[in-house]
């Protein structure tokens, strides 16, 4: 059922989650309802989108969840820049979430990458949506616990 712990993107994504909210805790008080919240929700949505796209019906919408938690790592790669424009936080502090930010973009490529192609047909006919259950653990893992560098 909670297979999705087991995928390393969904435990780095939820790494970054308690780096951000460490980060944002030396954010300006009157922040606090602004770009502070705005991006604990954004970190908030990445491990949280690859895990109910997991636990969606098909191949399709997995995919859509996890585009969904791609963007949202875009989303807060940004921000997190904005704040260190801003002076809400150092430069390092900002390089060193940027750079995990790409570290999980890149793992969700190759995941939504690996699905893609295992949706793509082999002789010419269209395959049939699959069910999520039926993913092959062993390429799960092969994808979940690589990283591309």
């Amino acid at each position: 059922m909670n297979k999705f712990r087991q995928l390393k993107v969904w435990e780095k994504g939820m790494g970054l989650v308690s780096e951000v909210y460490s980060l944002t805790k030396g954010f300006p008080e009157d922040e606090r309802y602004g770009l502070s919240s705005q991006i604990r929700r954004a970190a908030v949505s990445v491990p949280s989108n690859i895990a109910e796209g997991y636990g969606r019906q098909s191949r399709k919408e997995y995919l859509r969840f996890l585009h969904v938690a791609r963007g949202s790592l875009f989303e807060l790669d940004t921000q997190v820049e904005l704040a260190a424009n801003l002076g809400f936080c150092d430069r390092e502090a900002f390089e060193e979430v940027s750079e995990k930010i790409s570290e999980i973009s890149r793992m969700l490529s190759a995941l939504i990458s690996r699905i893609r192609e295992a949706d793509e047909p082999k002789s010419g006919r269209v395959k049939e949506e699959v069910e999520i259950e039926y993913f092959d653990s062993a390429d799960l893992e092969a994808i979940a616990y690589t990283t591309t560098k």
